[in-house]
């Protein structure tokens, strides 16, 4: 079971909009409007997807890392670094 089962819907229904607010944008480009309005819908679709990536985040460390770090040992060391890969991944994009 993944973490992030109980958000399940949720999730899909944020990316379900972020998906159109990407083809919103690609529209945009193909009808050739204003570049600072292309850019503000870019930051929006940008921030969506960081809300997701959060929420996954959460549930990952609350389950996933939490089950590891209960086991301990090796098997908790590879949760935390992979938590820690992701939030450096996060925080550099």
């Amino acid at each position: 079971m993944n973490g992030y089962d109980a958000n399940k819907d949720d999730l899909q229904k944020r990316l379900r909009r972020v998906e159109g607010q990407v083809r919103g944008i690609a529209r945009m480009v193909d009808e050739d409007k204003y570049c600072i309005d292309i850019l503000t819908q870019v930051s929006a679709a940008t921030k969506a997807l960081e809300t997701v990536a959060l929420s996954l985040l959460s549930d990952h460390l609350n389950h996933c890392v939490a089950e590891a770090s209960a086991e301990g040992g090796q098997v908790a060391a590879v949760k935390i670094r992979e938590a820690n890969d992701a939030i450096a991944r996060l925080v550099r994009s």
